[in-house]
Parts: structure tokens; C-alpha cells; sequence
């Protein structure tokens, strides 16, 4: 899907009003998208190097989903099914110790998940740069 380019045209007393809400809406979302995107970058790779050095294991099992179907684009980080077993590291059990190598991981890198946001949501006051972020692609990865 491309830029909207309904633009509504108003005139009223010799005046025209023009408004392209649904082009500055269409922007904010995708912008909004690759900022998560980034994000869940940002939060799997460091996450494997963290089970790497920890466990060894499972690290390709860690995966972010960058969903848009609904009005507000959402960000899932998690493992994909065959990690399961990882959800007994990350939260611990009787016979393994918590790592939570996700959680910790997500704690540490605030200041950089801002930072990511800040860059992507400043880019709405220039349009050329907004559209140059853009990318309008399936967002999951491993």
C-alpha cells in the first residue's frame, strides 16, 4: 500500500482549505512500524547473545513480531514454538534457574529503545526523510 493521495479540497467564501489528514496519518503509522521494527531488532539480537553466553542454546528461537492489523502497530518479542523451553530459562522452574535473559535484556536497552523511537517520530516534520524510513514489508523476524 502507497502513500494516500486524497488530498479534500474545501471552498468556502473564495477561500480554499486543503487537508491531507489521511496522508499525515498514513505516515505517523508506518513511521510508527519501522520504529518497532527497529526496536525488535534492537531487543533479538542482543537477547541471543545473551542465551549464547549463557546457555548456548536456543538463541535462534528468539523472534519479534511487528503487528499492524489493528489501529496501533504493537511489538511481540518472544520464542517461536519450537523454544519452549526457553520460557522455563527466561521465567525459571523447580529444575532450571531463572535467567530471564528477555526481560533483563529489554531493562538494559531503555535508554537505546527511546532513542530509536525519538529518531523515527522526529522524521514526521520532514516528509522526504519519513518516506526514506518507510518500508513497507512483512515485519517478523528472526
Amino acid at each position: 500500500m502507497g502513500v494516500p493521495s486524497s488530498i479534500v479540497k474545501i471552498k468556502k467564501d473564495g477561500v480554499e482549505y486543503v487537508s491531507s489528514c489521511d496522508r499525515v496519518q498514513y505516515t505517523i503509522h508506518e513511521l510508527c512500524r519501522a520504529a518497532l521494527r527497529d526496536i525488535g531488532k534492537l531487543i533479538s539480537r542482543r537477547t541471543k547473545q545473551k542465551i549464547k553466553k549463557r546457555t548456548g542454546r536456543g538463541a535462534k528461537n528468539i523472534q519479534y513480531w511487528v503487528r499492524s492489523k489493528q489501529k496501533t502497530p504493537d511489538l511481540q518479542v518472544g520464542l517461536k514454538p519450537f523454544g519452549f523451553y526457553l520460557g522455563f530459562q527466561e521465567l525459571g522452574s523447580n529444575k532450571q534457574p531463572k535467567i530471564g535473559a528477555l526481560s533483563e535484556t529489554t531493562k538494559e536497552n531503555i535508554d537505546e529503545i527511546q532513542r530509536i523511537t525519538g529518531e523515527y517520530l522526529s522524521a514526521v516534520e520532514d516528509e522526504n526523510m519519513a518516506q526514506s524510513l518507510i518500508d513497507e514489508g512483512e515485519y517478523e523476524g528472526e
